[in-house]
């Protein structure tokens, strides 16, 4: 037998930064024009987004005269789909646009994750950056590199890790957003601190009336951004520690499948946080009173913490966490917590202790 051997070593620096501040929007073009990242830039929106902030932005790069062409999406989780990837595609294919462009992704989570992906194999890689407008994309889908569409059996299971070149987070897009959409963006900012930042959980309780004052919301999102970049920078591709992430992802993510996506992410993973905080302290690591700090602030903030107002049956549930990417060798990788601001990974949560929380 004759054998051949390909050694390949790739090292690549897929570092970043994340800039944090007022009026980083408006200044876009101009960043572009002086550090470009492309010939041709694809500023990828959602139907919301793009009436307002998506042509706004097209008109400031062309004023700059970089080549730019404005893509939108159906706005929600429903949009984030294999369907909606092909359709981008296309429209990139047929604008002409090759390797030497470069993606914007500005929008919420949704579109952060969908243009992303379209990024991570469009003519197998191009550039893209992240212009989150949202309050949970802000302080989490946009950092990390997960990117991703949806099935009808999962989250998030068809995708990839592909880093941003660059997070630009304007605080000023959150002075529009509705109350409901900044309690949807907190869950995720609360998980931060759940997981690993007892401090900064005190800080939010302590804070959450303020939340909206400027320097509070600054100083709330710029914690939630170096939780998470700090774990990622230990774990890029979720080989370990990065999964405690996904506590309350293992339940919320079966529930937004179960329900067709017309829940809510936030409010999803809110719920998520409160079953896999009630497993912690069956299971006898978690003190009640840290569940029920937990779901306090949660609830004061306009989370749920039940699925009682769903017509949702367990078993419903169960079914799609089957489907879970986070299931290894039949085992389910489920986050639990020790205490807050402690998270780790146990590979001892069955479908039946599961269950037994659900019902």
């Amino acid at each position: 037998m004759e054998t051949i051997r390909v050694n390949l070593k790739e090292e690549i620096d897929n570092s970043y930064v994340i800039l944090i501040d007022e009026g980083l929007f408006d200044n876009l073009a101009n960043e572009l024009k002086q550090k470009p990242l492309g010939n041709y830039y694809a500023i990828i929106t959602d139907t919301n987004v793009g009436k307002v902030y998506g042509k706004k932005l097209l008109e400031n790069l062309q004023s700059k005269n970089i080549n730019a062409h404005l893509i939108t999406s159906q706005a929600g989780e429903k949009g984030k789909t294999r369907k909606t990837k092909e359709k981008i595609e296309d429209e990139m294919l047929e604008l002409g646009l090759g390797r030497d462009s470069c993606i914007i992704a500005l929008g919420g989570g949704v579109v952060g994750d969908l243009a992303g992906f379209v990024a991570a194999t469009y003519m197998r890689g191009i550039p893209y950056i992240q212009v989150p407008t949202s309050l949970l994309a802000m302080g989490d889908s946009s950092i990390g590199g997960k990117v991703a569409v949806d099935t009808l059996h999962a989250k998030n299971v068809i995708g990839a890790f592909y880093q941003p070149k660059k997070v630009i987070i304007d605080l000023n897009f959150l002075r529009t957003l509705p109350k409901s959409e900044l309690a949807n963006g907190m869950a995720e900012v609360i998980k931060h601190a759940l997981i690993k930042d007892k401090d900064f959980f005190h800080f939010l309780e302590k804070n959450i009336d303020k939340i909206m004052d400027l320097e509070i919301l600054k100083k709330t999102i710029k914690r939630s951004c170096e939780i998470k970049a700090d774990i990622i920078m230990q774990d890029e591709k979720e080989k370990g520690l990065r999964r405690i992430l996904n506590y309350g992802h293992t339940i919320g993510h079966a529930i937004e499948a179960a329900l067709s996506y017309k829940i809510s992410h936030g409010n999803a993973i809110a719920i998520g946080m409160s079953y896999a905080a009630k497993l912690s302290a069956k299971k006898g690591f978690l003190h009640e009173g840290s569940v029920i700090r937990q779901n306090n602030l949660m609830e004061y903030i306009g989370l749920p913490h039940r699925l009682s107002h769903h017509k949702l049956k367990p078993r419903k549930i169960l079914g799609n966490i089957q489907y879970d990417k986070k299931i290894v060798d039949g085992k389910i990788n489920f986050v639990l917590l020790n205490s807050i601001g402690d998270a780790f990974v146990s590979d001892e949560i069955t479908l039946d202790d599961i269950k037994q929380i659900l019902e």
